[in-house]
C-alpha cells in the first residue's frame, strides 16, 4: 500500500512493528538448533507448495514494472520462476544444514585473579533490511536472521511489493503452524518514503540496519540512519587480462562474468587488457561479446581491434551498468591495472587472469576489494556459491563484516565471566 500517513501515524505504525520484533527476538533466542532447523525446512517446503500464489503476485509486480519501462537487468532481478522459487527454498534448506553459530565459544582464557572468561557468539537482536526489486532477498534474509536468532523487519522496494508480501505471508503462516512467533519476519507494507525514512531512525527497536540495492538507496540509508549500518555496496567489478593469461580461459570467463546475469552486483562492468596481448585477445573477445549483444566502450587501442566498439569516457570507468555494456581499456603493466581498479572500483569483486604466480599474488595483495579472484569469474561472489546457504548482501565496508554476509556475520558476541567471590582491589 502507499497511504499518506501523518508523522504520528507513521511513528505508531513503526513502533508497533518494533515492539512485535522485540518480543519475537526473545522467543527466537529460546529455540534450540533442532527447532530452528525444523522450522526452516518447513518454510522451504511451503515456498514450493505455495509457488503458484507467489508467482501470481510476482506477475503483478513484473507487469507493472515492464509497463513503467524498468531496465532489462532490473526486470531480471524482479522476475520469479518455479526454478528461482526452488532455489529460494534450497537456500533455506542449506541454511538449516549449516552449523549454528549461536552459542559458539570463540575464545576462552583465565585471569591471574581466577576469573574464567569466555567470548561467546550471540544474536544481534532485531535486524532491519531495506532492499530493492529482488524478492528472493525476502526468503534469504528470513533464513539467515532466523537461524541466528534474530527477528527481521523488511522494507522491500515498491516494484516487488506484491511478491514480497506473498513470500512474507507464506513464511509467517508456516512459523505460526510450527509454534514459532510469526513476527520473526515482518514486512513494512507501506511504500510512503516518509515511512522508510522514519524506519531508518527506529533505533529504540532495531539493532542494525542493512541496505541492499543501488548506490542511491545505500547512500540514503548511510546518510539518514541513526541505527548502526552495515553497508552493502554496488558492484563496479573488473577483470584484468594479464600479458601471461591463458587466452583459452579468458574469453569464457569474461563472457560468463558479463552476460550470465547482467542485473547483479557481481557482474563484470569493466575490462582491462595488457597492451602486449591486445591484438591476440581482443578480436576473439569482441566477437564473443558482440554475439551476446554487449555494447563495448573502449579506448583507441581497443577500437583498433574491435571496430564496432564505441569511444569510452571517464564516466564509463566508474559506472555500474547493470546492462549489456562493458568498458574496455588497455594498460601497459600490472601496476597500471591495479591503480586503475583501485581508483574506479567499489570494493566489491575484481579478478586477474594470469599464469604468472607472482602477478597473481601481487594482484591479490594490492587490489582493495572484498573479493579478489585469480582465473575465475566475479560471478562467484555470492553466499550460495561460498557455501553460506544464502547471503544478506555483499558488504564492501571493513568494519564488522566484509564480502558475502552469512550466518556468522549476523551475530555479535559477548563475554561471559565466571568467578568465585572475586572483588576488584
Amino acid at each position: 500500500m502507499e497511504n499518506t500517513l501523518t508523522n504520528v501515524e507513521i511513528n505508531e505504525y513503526l513502533k508497533s512493528l518494533g515492539m512485535k520484533a522485540q518480543a519475537a527476538k526473545t522467543a527466537l533466542q529460546r529455540l534450540d538448533t533442532a527447532q530452528k532447523n525444523h522450522a526452516l525446512n518447513r518454510a522451504a517446503d511451503a515456498l514450493v507448495q505455495e509457488s503458484e500464489r507467489i508467482l501470481s503476485a510476482n506477475e503483478k509486480d513484473y507487469a507493472r514494472a515492464k509497463e513503467n519501462g524498468m531496465a532489462e537487468g532490473l526486470l531480471d532481478r524482479l522476475k520469479l520462476t518455479d526454478a528461482r522459487i526452488e532455489a529460494m527454498a534450497e537456500g533455506l534448506r542449506q541454511i538449516a544444514d549449516l552449523d549454528d553459530p549461536v552459542g559458539e565459544v570463540m575464545e576462552t582464557f583465565d585471569r591471574p585473579n581466577g576469573l574464567y572468561i569466555e567470548k561467546v557468539r550471540v544474536p544481534m537482536g532485531v535486524i532491519g533490511i531495506i532492499y530493492e526489486a529482488r524478492p528472493n532477498v525476502t526468503a534469504d534474509a528470513f533464513g539467515l536472521c532466523f537461524k541466528t536468532g534474530n527477528a527481521v523487519i523488511l522494507k522491500g522496494g515498491r516494484d516487488a511489493f506484491y511478491s514480497n508480501q506473498a513470500v512474507t505471508a507464506v513464511i509467517g503462516e508456516t512459523m505460526e503452524k510450527e509454534g514459532v512467533d510469526r513476527n520473526a519476519i515482518q514486512l513494512i507494507e507501506n511504500n510512503d518514503r516518509a515511512v522508510t525514512t522514519a524506519f531508518m531512525k527506529l533505533k529504540e527497536y532495531v539493532d542494525v540496519l542493512i541496505p541492499r540495492g543501488g548506490a542511491g538507496l545505500i547512500r540514503s540509508v548511510v546518510e539518514n540512519s541513526t541505527i548502526p549500518v552495515i553497508e552493502t555496496g554496488t558492484g563496479n567489478c573488473h577483470i584484468y587480462i594479464d600479458e601471461t593469461a591463458d587466452l583459452a580461459k579468458a574469453v569464457p570467463i569474461v563472457i560468463n562474468a558479463k552476460t550470465q546475469r547482467i542485473g547483479v552486483c557481481n557482474a563484470c562492468e569493466s575490462l582491462l587488457v595488457h597492451e602486449k596481448i591486445a591484438d591476440k585477445i581482443l578480436p576473439a573477445l569482441g566477437k564473443a561479446l558482440l554475439e551476446k549483444q554487449v555494447e563495448i566502450r573502449g579506448d583507441e587501442a581497443v577500437r583498433a581491434q574491435i571496430p564496432e566498439a564505441h569511444a569510452v569516457t571517464e564516466e564509463d570507468y566508474g559506472t555500474e551498468y547493470l546492462d549489456l555494456i562493458l568498458s574496455v581499456k588497455t594498460v601497459s603493466s600490472l601496476e597500471e591495472a591495479v591503480a586503475h581498479i583501485n581508483k574506479y572500483n567499489t570494493g566489491h569483486s575484481d579478478a586477474i587472469l594470469t599464469e604468472d604466480k607472482a602477478h597473481a599474488q601481487k594482484f591479490l595483495r594490492e587490489v582493495d576489494s572484498a573479493c579478489v579472484y585469480v582465473n575465475a569469474s566475479t560471478r562467484f561472489t555470492d553466499g550460495f556459491e561460498f557455501g553460506f546457504g544464502a547471503e544478506i548482501g555483499i558488504s564492501t565496508q571493513k568494519l564488522h563484516a566484509r564480502g558475502p554476509m552469512g550466518l556468522k556475520e549476523l551475530t555479535s558476541y559477548k563475554y561471559q565471566i565466571t568467578g568465585d567471590g572475586q572483588v576488584r582491589p
